[in-house]
């Protein structure tokens, strides 16, 4: 087999290599854009497979396209669907406006597979075209916000169980600590007692909360523009296209996927994958908040405070002997930012669209995919290494609850504000508890004292009032 083959587009000639499926257009991309070396996401792969064969079924069923052609092209689609030919996408992740450079990646091998299939030589685009054949009723303006939605969905769904991991890591610990009471701190100063039980508890609820809101996200991702083609109009479909497109789309991926009720607002606005983004960072921001305040339980030993211990799973410093770092909220945090900061990259692609389409469509649709990839690989590595290891540092946990000065709040009811707020700045003064100087000032009798602030009494603190 020779080296290369002669390709031709409309700029001119070029030489492919023999034993790619891609062509000339993709290799003028690899050319034209060497960015990041990144290339598209699997699951960007697999929604445009799944695309272009619901886009050829339908031509096949409706007239708009010939049998044998159909047929091979329905072929090298499925086969692209199962992942066989996820090396044959090399187009940077920053490339052409609109995406037409991946989505012509994804013609060419489609249209060379099929060739392939019907025992024509790769580049015989006067036999299958990837401009007229795989591409029939169709553009990079409808088909590429399309598989973007469609991707961000498929993702969505494994991030989905990624998190339902962390919730129930979270969710154990809270069970497991349900009775160790502790001081609690709002302004990072001593507050009324909490259980470690309810923090936990408390993580795992807002990540259910945060998840109770994507359904809305979801909805409107499974609003697409298919069909539309260069403008929204549909031009150069057959008549029934856009629906039976769709129908089948919405079978291969099993996802509700809609035709647009207004095909032009589809094709114009990305605010489906901004709202995506958007709900991916209100994600990010409580793991940020979560990881944080894991970080500062965990910290010391000897000069923080020390109430839980994390998993040591790596040495923490080069220079410093012994010294172990909550290295995994860390890691975590900086996932969440890098989500953060794609949500402010989706944002400014999401509103440069002009008119018709907007060309930054494949900016939005990387940081919206990798940001959920992300998260979906790390959560479950999080839940393992550190969540689901933490143990409690009950001498602390004591200690810290029974010198805390705002145990005495519970006294007001029977003292009085201004009469606490004395023992609580003499307390402090002196380094005693307020239990014993209430006792002594003959405020409160020993079993009084015992009955308001003993260790029962401290546990019933911490039950929420109906």
């Amino acid at each position: 087999m020779p080296a290369s083959r002669k390709e031709q587009d409309s700029l001119g000639t070029r030489e492919v290599p023999s034993d790619a499926y891609w062509g000339i257009q993709t290799l003028r991309a690899r050319d034209n854009f060497p960015v990041s070396g990144w290339t598209e996401s699997v699951h960007l792969i697999r929604a445009y497979a799944y695309l272009k064969l619901a886009a050829a079924r339908a031509n096949l069923e409706l007239g708009g396209i010939d049998e044998r052609r159909g047929r091979a092209i329905v072929q090298a689609a499925e086969e692209m669907a199962e992942g066989r030919f996820d090396r044959e996408f090399p187009v940077d992740v920053f490339q052409a406006g609109a995406g037409t450079s991946f989505h012509m990646n994804v013609n060419e091998v489609l249209a060379n597979r099929a060739l392939e299939i019907l025992g024509i030589p790769r580049g015989t685009y006067s036999e299958i075209s990837p401009n007229d054949h795989p591409n029939r009723g169709q553009s990079t303006n409808d088909t590429f916000p399309s598989a973007a939605q469609v991707a961000t969905l498929l993702a969505l769904r494994e991030l989905r169980g990624a998190i339902a991991t962390l919730v129930a890591s979270f969710r154990r610990k809270a069970a497991e600590f349900a009775g160790l009471p502790k001081a609690g701190r709002t302004h990072l100063k001593d507050a009324m007692p909490v259980t470690l039980g309810q923090e936990f508890g408390a993580w795992a609820t807002v990540l259910e909360r945060v998840v109770e809101a994507l359904p809305t996200v979801e909805q409107a991702l499974a609003e697409i523009p298919l069909g539309g083609s260069a403008v929204g109009t549909g031009i150069n479909s057959v008549n029934g296209f856009r629906e039976r497109a769709i129908a089948h789309y919405a079978s291969l991926t099993r996802l509700p996927l809609r035709v647009a009720r207004d095909p032009f607002e589809t094709m114009q606005s990305r605010w489906p994958l901004q709202a995506a983004a958007s709900w991916l960072k209100l994600l990010a921001l409580e793991l940020v908040r979560i990881a944080n305040d894991i970080r500062l339980l965990s910290s010391g030993p000897h000069t923080g405070l020390d109430e839980i211990r994390v998993p040591e799973i790596q040495p923490g410093s080069s220079i410093m002997p012994a010294k172990v770092n909550p290295s995994a909220a860390e890691c975590l945090t900086m996932v969440a930012f890098h989500v953060i900061g794609a949500d402010t990259a989706v944002s400014l692609a999401t509103q440069a669209g002009q008119l018709e389409i907007n060309v930054m469509m494949p900016l939005a649709a990387f940081e919206v995919v990798a940001s959920i990839e992300i998260l979906t690989r790390y959560l479950p590595v999080f839940a393992r290494s550190c969540v689901d290891g933490i143990e409690p540092n009950r001498a602390n946990l004591e200690r810290y609850l029974l010198g805390s000065g705002a145990l005495a709040t519970v006294l007001t009811p029977r003292l009085g504000y201004l009469k606490v707020a004395e023992l609580v700045h003499a307390a402090e003064a002196t380094g005693r508890p307020v239990r014993e100087l209430a006792v002594e000032q003959g405020l409160l009798t020993e079993a009084e004292a015992e009955s308001l602030l003993g260790t029962a009494a401290l546990l019933k603190l911490t039950v929420p009032v109906p």
